[in-house]
């Protein structure tokens, strides 16, 4: 079945740097878009960051110079390297992939069909 595994997250102080690492199986993801999301309780799903087949990228303003999204086909496997952490990137992360072509890369994630199960990120003070 569709499988999708993040990991890497965990405690770090802030000025820290992560990477988050999201593992695909089950199908081909090379041709799809793949996004990084994060959510904290009682809120909706944001957007963070989403890189398409042709290695485009997109990013939400409020990491943009911070983070960087890439992929390896090869391995099917999307990255997301935190740098300059702050206590309100503290989240959940989530990695999507959407697997209908567009125009642009979507940043919502009611687009996005397949999700990971998440994995903690903390920023402390």
């Amino acid at each position: 079945q569709v499988q999708l595994v993040e990991s890497g997250g965990g405690l770090v102080q802030a000025g820290g740097s992560l990477r988050l690492s999201c593992a695909a199986s089950g199908r081909t993801f090379s041709t799809d878009t793949m996004g990084w999301f994060r959510q904290v309780p009682g809120k909706e799903r944001d957007f963070v960051a989403a890189i398409n087949w042709s290695d485009s990228t997109h990013y939400a303003d409020s990491v943009k110079g911070r983070f960087t999204i890439s992929r390896d086909n090869a391995k099917n496997t999307v990255y997301l390297q935190m740098n300059s952490l702050k206590p309100e990137d503290t989240a959940v992360y989530y990695c999507g992939a959407d697997a209908h072509p567009r125009w642009a890369i979507a940043d919502s994630w009611r687009e996005y069909e397949y999700w990971g199960q998440g994995t903690q990120v903390t920023v402390s003070s």
